[in-house]
């Protein structure tokens, strides 16, 4: 498989990478890492960085085999920066300070379009939301534990974002 090249940022303060490694659906990255800007605006994340990688659904099963436990594909992983720190406060470093690196968020293309054909969206628009989803994780958040505070805040920042 051959690797995309990336686009340069646009400012040297913003660490986001946006790469497409998988071939199995036609993606169109600009779109997404102006959304990925406009989600950093709207979270404060400042020159927080986030990496996002678009990957196929072998390496994705795998991704939820090893880290997960679960057997199958998915549509979003997450893999915050801060578990290399496990006693630091969420999002913050063993000095205190805020991680330059929020950390990485895997997508699979072919679960989103699917999960797009289900819910009635266009398939930009699941990708959209798989990254802002991906991005509340990497910020310490989790719907699956959490009383439904991410839930809350995701629909919010969807409206915000054009995405309800």
């Amino acid at each position: 498989m051959t690797r995309k090249k990336r686009a340069p940022s646009r400012s040297s303060a913003h660490l986001d990478l946006l790469e497409n490694h998988q071939e199995a659906v036609r993606v169109d990255l600009p779109p997404l890492r102006l959304f990925l800007a406009r989600v950093r605006r709207q979270l404060k994340l400042g020159s927080r960085g986030v990496g996002v990688r678009l990957i196929d659904d072998r390496e994705m099963t795998r991704l939820n085999q090893t880290y997960r436990k679960k057997k199958g594909t998915t549509d979003v992983l997450s893999f915050p920066f801060e578990q290399e720190f496990p006693s630091a406060s969420p999002n913050k470093n063993p000095n205190g300070t805020s991680p330059a690196y929020l950390g990485d968020i895997a997508i699979s293309p072919k679960v989103a379009r699917r999960n797009a054909k289900q819910f009635g969206r266009s398939f930009p628009d699941e990708l959209r939301i798989l990254i802002l989803h991906g991005v509340l994780h990497l910020l310490g958040y989790d719907h699956e534990t959490d009383q439904g505070q991410m839930d809350t805040i995701e629909q919010t920042l969807r409206r915000r974002l054009g995405l309800a």
